[in-house]
């Protein structure tokens, strides 16, 4: 059966390192809908189809419907998540080492934004889970293989069919003789898809880490122990619509404006690009970076002919998403190594 909204507030009493987890891990949700968000609304705000506060606040009631509408019909990426790795011990020293992870993740994602760079807390939530689950095992038979090709799949799609449907969409938006005023228009509901599949996506990996922690503390982490209750998905999707809420105006200058070059029509075609990688993914219930998908489709987009991208940006981004899986997997392991000496 769902766990109660009073059993969660009475697991969370009685068990200081599954609050210090629920507290990280609704600390990496609002930082995710501050960070991820608004690569969904970056080409409509560049493009001024929408004014800056009213794009993030369309943005946020989409994330927030989009994490309920997955969640209920289709948690597929939630159980990718849940099932990452296996964290062995008894439940104090399991969630130790689950809250290093979320640890991890913060430290990754806090510095990612501090630098302008958008890169995916989604891989980070893996490499994390992987590196503090091998930390309390001792090796990487806890790890959960099966989760990480689903995982590897989500990356190959969102860079390789992102980039591709990117520039098949320019191809087939460049020759339409449209007004600069109708696509405005059209990236409203182009804006609107990207921030719903956001929240499709990385809602749903959120609620993973918190069924985990749930069933750890039950001293359990088996099929029985999944099961998304509703109240979970409204306060998951709350806390990544307030993060949303927050902006995310430096992720926005970076990959609308440093590393590409926008208008109307090529943010239209990015949108509809993008759009249709995500909804591919969460049918398969692959785990994708959304942050991924919308910049492999901008770039697809100018490769295409859709415009100027600035090569040494794409390059230290590319870099960043590449550095997250070492950096979060070895952040992770060393801080479960501190918490379970602490």
């Amino acid at each position: 059966m769902p766990l109660s909204f009073g059993e969660f507030l009475i697991q969370l009493s009685r068990s200081p390192a599954q609050l210090a987890t629920v507290l990280l891990t609704l600390a990496v949700v609002l930082v995710n809908g501050w960070t991820d968000a608004p690569n969904a609304i970056a080409c409509a705000v560049v493009t001024e189809a929408l004014p800056f506060r009213w794009a993030v606040a369309l943005a946020a009631v989409c994330n927030f419907l989009g994490v309920v509408c997955a969640a209920a019909l289709h948690p597929a990426v939630t159980y990718t998540i849940y099932a990452t790795a296996r964290f062995s011990g008894g439940p104090g020293t399991a969630l130790c080492a689950l809250c290093a992870a979320m640890a991890a993740v913060v430290l990754w994602s806090a510095a990612a934004w501090l630098w302008g760079i958008p890169t995916s807390e989604s891989h980070a939530l893996v490499a994390g889970l992987s590196g503090a689950a091998a930390a309390l095992e001792g090796d990487l038979s806890c790890i959960r293989w099966d989760s990480w090709v689903k995982v590897l799949l989500g990356l190959a799609l969102s860079a390789g069919l992102g980039l591709w449907a990117g520039g098949r969409a320019w191809r087939l938006c460049a020759p339409l003789d449209w007004s600069e005023k109708l696509c405005k228009l059209l990236q409203i509901p182009g804006a609107a898809a990207g921030a719903f599949l956001h929240g499709a996506q990385d809602g749903q990996k959120f609620l993973g880490i918190f069924l985990l922690g749930c069933a750890l503390s039950a001293g359990r982490q088996d099929e029985q122990t999944f099961w998304v209750p509703g109240w979970l998905m409204l306060l998951c999707a709350a806390f990544l619509a307030l993060g949303t809420g927050m902006g995310g105006r430096r992720i926005i200058d970076t990959v609308g404006r440093d590393m590409v070059e926008l208008g109307p029509k090529q943010g239209l075609a990015c949108d509809a690009a993008s759009a249709l990688c995500l909804l591919l993914a969460t049918a398969l219930g692959l785990p994708v970076s959304t942050t991924h998908t919308r910049t492999c489709a901008l770039l697809g987009v100018c490769r295409g002919g859709g415009g100027r991208w600035d090569r040494k940006v794409a390059r230290s981004v590319a870099l960043a998403w590449v550095l997250t899986f070492p950096f979060c997997f070895a952040l992770g392991f060393l801080l479960s190594r501190l918490f379970l000496r602490l």
